[in-house]
């Protein structure tokens, strides 16, 4: 039965359990400690007017309650609030008509004058002393007037005076209404006689309306009231105060408010961000061991994945809240290391991971969320397997693309500020560069630093002049070039159905270094000599073949081979059954019985144990696994083939497959029907280019008829003809 693409959901043991609160203990904690790095700030001891020796700068985003600027707001509406007076209707009623009855009093001496029969000289002594504080010019006009005259100028007085006191007349204009109310006369009167109603009047003219020192208090304790507290918006990396300038009283405040005064941690904000690793650690890991469990279950992929994380968090980390600076990081290389190391959708699930983090740590910016996701996916999207360095300029033009157009589409929603979207394009560019050149430049010592095959170590491993393999080639010859042909069909399978060709081109390479252990004990090895099987039990020839995998499994770790490759030699065989001897033990034993069942009963053939003509296993893991297990019996299937046209080997290739699939060695492998037949295919064109008929050259032919000449001739026999 063949795997289905979609793997069945797996029992979650406690070992898996075990994993995972390890992994995410630790990586929870790293990235908590870096996250919450600046929660300890360094205590900051300045007072209000010292001189900074260094800059001033908020280590993360708060909004604070200003109380000098909110008292200064509160001063500024007080200040603003105009003087506040006790005047009322009614108390100037009040007085004008005081004022009216005063002025009565004042010109009852001038009235009596013109309304009695006194001689001129007796009018005018007493004119001359009925209002004291006249002017001369004044008093001369008034001399002047006749009763008809005095009745015009007092009714104006009386008017205007009137008009003054019943209208609102503060102390302070006093004395400049007295000054020009001579302007204010009216009713016809010359110029002098204005004049005198002026200075007639200009006594009772007094203010209506005083300055209220508690009014205008009420005023302006309800103006400052009405002031809402003022806001102050601190961003993360803003410089409080620069180093050389004076500390301000709001400068006070803000680092009061920062807790920078004080070196106690934010215990509060500590516990977020460890919240917030646990929300990002835990599904990461959970999709390892649901999606990847050949990942899942490898520590060094479970290291090396917290690494990066841990690193690439450092960094965005280090630069938040600096405005541009975060741009410039090569983030996008975590997703090329991890595509190129382990797989794309791995490293995908972390630059996701990496991109809501660099979005955290900058006070919850979207644009550098998009930056950092979409530009490592790019160059995740390209870099494929990194085997040629046009690959990384490749990625790294991609990477460059993709966040020179997050950049710009993030300014054209935002203050379409051109200068600030170059300057982006300039980090995008160096950031994409950055990334490139970073991935290029470790990532094959990160796979041999965590015991991950990379496309290199794959093509130095598969050198002749390896040692293992130079040993293969000298002790082994015939399971060298076996292993040689294995490869080459092994290859080309896994091009077929999108596998690692590399990897299965070199794991055939080493799959049989096994059999440097007793080489004869293998017929590729004997060169036509005496095969030491002929003489050996079918158990025993089982057991001698069986060897060569532990044989090749230690010598495999001598050798210090990666275990990647290590874990083809069980594999590709799995557990399959040896099926030559073991057709041999059931003949022997029907034919030792003499008859068709055993003494005890059992048919004779079936009392052969079929567990000691098969091998241990485990059965294939990989696809690349299940191939070289198809492509070992094939290629020494065929071999065997007297004909080797196209009808026969594409038979031997169906039995062979048919075989293995009905013997259910592709049950724990990702191995679908379709990759079945795209393999066939790849079998068959191959093994039919590699067994081609050839022309029978007349020089070859001579050459072989002077050789049996020359071997009958020595042998006294009669020559070929």
């Amino acid at each position: 039965m063949l795997a289905q693409r979609t793997a069945p959901v797996r029992a979650f043991t406690r070992r898996d359990g075990v994993r995972l609160a390890l992994a995410t203990v630790v990586l929870v904690l790293g990235l908590g400690a870096i996250l919450g790095s600046d929660l300890i700030p360094t205590r900051v001891d300045v007072q209000a007017g010292d001189i900074a020796t260094a800059d001033i700068t908020a280590p993360r985003t708060i909004d604070m309650i200003s109380d000098s600027e909110t008292e200064a707001a509160r001063q500024a509406a007080r200040d603003a609030v105009e003087p506040k007076y006790d005047y009322t209707v009614t108390q100037a009623a009040a007085l004008a008509t005081q004022q009216d009855q005063a002025l009565d009093s004042r010109t009852a001496a001038v009235d009596a004058a013109f309304s009695s029969n006194l001689t001129d000289a007796a009018r005018t002594a007493l004119l001359s002393n009925a209002i004291p504080d006249l002017s001369d010019a004044a008093r001369s006009t008034l001399l002047g007037l006749d009763g008809s005259a005095w009745t015009d100028v007092k009714t104006e007085a009386v008017q205007v005076l009137d008009m003054l006191l019943r209208s609102e007349l503060r102390d302070t204009d006093v004395a400049t209404t007295r000054e020009h109310l001579s302007s204010l006369m009216g009713g016809g009167l010359t110029e002098a006689e204005q004049t005198l109603a002026a200075e007639i009047i200009s006594p009772l003219v007094i203010a209506n309306s005083t300055y209220s020192q508690t009014l205008t208090t009420q005023a302006q304790d309800q103006a400052a009231a009405a002031v809402q507290p003022v806001h102050e918006q601190i961003a993360q990396g803003e410089i409080l105060v620069r180093k050389g300038e004076r500390v301000t009283p709001l400068a006070i405040e803000e680092i009061h408010a920062l807790g920078l005064d004080q070196a106690s941690p934010d215990l509060i904000r500590l516990v977020g961000w460890v919240a917030l690793a646990l929300l990002l650690v835990a599904p990461l890991l959970a999709w390892f061991w649901r999606f990847r469990p050949n990942l899942w279950h490898r520590n060094n992929v479970l290291l090396l994945v917290g690494v990066v994380l841990l690193t690439g968090t450092l960094a965005l980390q280090l630069t938040a809240g600096r405005s541009i600076l975060p741009y410039f990081l090569p983030t996008a290389a975590a997703g090329m290391l991890v595509a190129i190391l382990l797989d794309a959708w791995a490293a995908t699930i972390l630059m996701a991971v990496l991109g809501l983090l660099a979005g955290a740590v900058n006070g919850g910016s979207l644009e550098l969320t998009t930056y950092v996701f979409l530009g490592g996916f790019a160059g995740i999207l390209t870099i494929r397997r990194g085997d040629r360095l046009h690959v990384f300029v490749q990625a790294g033009i991609a990477v460059a693309v993709t966040n020179a157009f997050v950049v710009t589409t993030f300014t054209l929603l935002g203050e379409h500020d051109l200068t600030g979207l170059l300057q982006l394009w300039a980090a995008s560019i160096v950031s994409a560069g950055g990334a490139a050149v970073a991935t290029v430049g470790t990532f094959a010592v990160l796979g041999n630093l965590f015991g991950i095959l990379t496309v290199f170590h794959l093509q130095e491993l598969a050198n002749p002049s390896q040692p293992l393999l130079r040993r293969l080639l000298v002790e082994t010859p015939g399971t060298y070039h076996h292993s040689l042909m294995v490869g080459n069909l092994a290859e080309r399978a896994a091009e077929a159905i999108g596998a690692d060709p590399l990897l299965a081109r070199v794991a055939a390479y080493y799959h049989d270094v096994g059999k440097l252990a007793n080489p004869l004990a293998f017929i590729e090895n004997q060169s036509g000599g005496e095969n030491i099987h002929d003489s050996l039990a079918p158990d025993v020839s089982a057991a001698i073949l069986k060897q060569h995998v532990p044989d090749g499994i230690d010598l495999a770790y001598r050798y210090r081979l990666p275990k990647t490759l290590i874990a083809f030699i069980p594999q590709h065989h799995g557990t399959a059954r040896i099926g030559y001897f073991y057709a041999k033990a059931r003949e022997q034993a029907a034919a030792r019985y003499g008859g068709l069942t055993t003494p005890s009963g059992v048919e004779a053939a079936d009392a052969v144990d079929d567990r000691m003509y098969r091998h241990i296993g485990p059965k294939p893991q990989t696809r690349e696994a299940a191939i070289l297990m198809l492509a070992d019996s094939v290629e020494a299937s065929v071999r065997s083939l007297t004909s080797r046209d196209e009808p026969a080997i594409r038979a031997m290739v169906d039995r062979i497959i048919e075989e293995r699939i009905a013997d259910g060695q592709f049950e724990e492998c990702d191995l679908t029907l379709r990759d079945i037949d795209r393999i066939r295919q790849a079998f068959v064109s191959q093994l039919l280019g590699m067994y081609h008929q050839r022309i029978a050259y007349p020089q070859n032919k001579i050459v072989e008829i002077e050789s049996r000449r020359a071997a009958g001739a020595g042998s006294g026999g009669p020559a070929p003809s």
